[in-house]
């Protein structure tokens, strides 16, 4: 069948929209439940988010293991940030939309500053004074059992050449007898030590109280996003895959850290990215490790926060190391991607060096090992040079476009019928299950409902899709077919 042009039945409006009109008068001779018709008369699109203005920043710094990721899930109520009993579980600057008596800002976590920082802890400290930079308040957090050291002395020095209000949190004051340890922070020049437990709340709502005193209403470095908000993205895949090189790539600065160790990013990192002309939401998650149930700490928390963050997004970009073979790990994440509903885009990183013989294996592979997912738009770059990434926005483009497919009910009815006539569902004991009506409930993603008067194999409803990829495209997007099975109504 040509795919590009339709045929009769469905060759025009009118025709379609005849064969809809007689199949759906034939639903009545069917036993319909209320849910049924409400499927059938109506389509229900998804309500689009509005983004809201730009939100004053509050950052959150301190010395590593002090409390900080404890008081961020303090004020959020909720355990967003990855918190473990070790120093340096985060390691970059993560953002989190908060609120308090009523006012809405955005809460920026940090990983921990030290002096004299090497390796990977030099660039978690680093990510912090960007956070810093960007902050309209920053609370300062130090540990009131321990008291200062030389590390936060280094920090207040930090703080007084960014000019930014600053608001002192000494935590982990359980109770009262800890309260004079607090009262000695006086020495640090940054006014009064407010005593908290970001722990069990103690003192949490006079803190932030004292954050919305010196908060502005709108914030002086955030940027106004357009109606609608950006789309969102989210970049996920093994450990050491490229992930946060292809954020700090797109972003144009080392906005996450990167590092040869594996497993270095642990909380889902947003950035606002502008790519051909339009901002999007980009997400660096965590790499899901092969099996996540056997993790432990920081890493398994970090592996849940990566579903979240896939459960957030609209489109996932899927990241495979082309120097290693296509792994059951692999595999097993991009069917995550399917099973959430969201557009896919694969992207094949580090296609820069491969050389002849690695490329035409990696090509069977993909034959082999992605046969389900041919759909999916396919991006071949290197995110450390760049090569090709530009192509990533057309291929979100259309995954998205894709995602968002409204396919008319006349149109599909006279498709599927044109299909069932020709290449009929197999005969079972002595019965064929025949397509009584279909129509499309749903977008994001495209979710397809059959009326039929018997069960439909899952052969025969994979050859649907199969055609119906063929007929409307649906490049980047899973589409779900579901099956209601009607009897006709007895006569009275």
């Amino acid at each position: 069948m040509d795919t590009t042009e339709p045929t009769a039945p469905h060759g025009d409006d009118e025709s379609a929209e005849g064969v809809e009109r007689v199949l759906r008068a034939g639903l009545e001779d069917f036993e319909l439940t209320a849910e049924d018709r409400a499927i059938i008369d109506g389509f229900q699109p998804d309500e689009e988010e509005h983004a809201a203005g730009p939100l004053p920043v509050v950052a959150i710094v301190g010395r590593p293991n002090v409390g900080k990721s404890t008081f961020v899930n303090r004020v959020l109520r909720r355990r967003e940030a990855v918190v473990e009993d070790t120093p340096g579980v985060t390691r970059d600057r993560v953002a989190y939309d908060a609120e308090w008596a009523g006012r809405r800002f955005t809460l920026l976590d940090t990983g921990g500053w030290e002096i004299g920082a090497e390796g990977i802890h030099l660039r978690v400290a680093e990510q912090a004074e960007v956070a810093i930079e960007m902050a309209d308040v920053v609370v300062f957090v130090v540990d009131a059992i321990v008291g200062a050291t030389d590390d936060d002395e280094a920090v207040v020095r930090l703080l007084r050449k960014s000019g930014k209000p600053v608001v002192l949190v000494a935590n982990k004051v359980d109770d009262q007898r800890f309260e004079a340890d607090a009262a000695a922070l006086w020495n640090l020049g940054l006014g009064e030590p407010l005593p908290v437990s970001a722990l069990h709340g103690r003192g949490s709502g006079d803190a932030l109280d004292a954050v919305l005193d010196v908060m502005p209403e709108v914030s002086a470095s955030a940027k106004t996003l357009p109606e609608g908000g950006p789309r969102r993205v989210a970049l996920i895949g093994r450990p050491n895959v490229g992930k946060s090189s292809l954020l700090n790539k797109l972003a144009g600065e080392e906005r996450v850290v990167v590092d040869d160790f594996a497993g270095t990013t642990r909380d889902p990192v947003d950035e606002i990215i502008e790519l051909g002309g339009r901002p999007w939401r980009f997400v660096d998650t965590a790499g899901i490790r092969r099996r996540v149930h056997q993790t432990k700490g920081a890493d398994f928390y970090a592996s849940l926060r990566t579903q979240a963050a896939l459960e957030k997004a609209e489109v996932a970009v899927v990241l495979i190391d082309t120097h290693e073979s296509i792994t059951e790990q692999d595999l097993r994440i991009i069917s995550q991607v399917v099973e959430a509903g969201r557009a896919l885009v694969i992207a094949y990183n580090k296609w820069d060096m491969l050389d002849e013989e690695r490329r035409f294996y990696l090509e069977r592979e993909i034959e082999r090992e992605l046969v389900q997912t041919q759909w999916a738009p396919r991006v071949n770059m290197s995110a450390l040079t760049g090569r090709h990434v530009d192509r990533l926005t057309p291929a979100l483009d259309t995954a998205l476009d894709s995602w968002d497919t409204r396919v008319p009910t006349s149109r599909l009815n006279a498709v599927l019928g044109e299909i069932a006539s020709a290449h009929p569902h197999p005969v079972r004991s002595g019965k064929q299950p025949r397509i009584l009506f279909a129509t499309q409930a749903s977008t994001r993603p495209p979710r397809f409902v059959i009326f039929a008067s018997g069960f439909i194999e899952a052969g025969y409803r994979r050859f649907l899709e199969r055609r119906l990829r063929e007929e409307f495209g649906f490049e980047g997007t899973p589409i779900e077919i579901s099956v209601r099975v009607r009897e006709k109504r007895r006569r009275r």
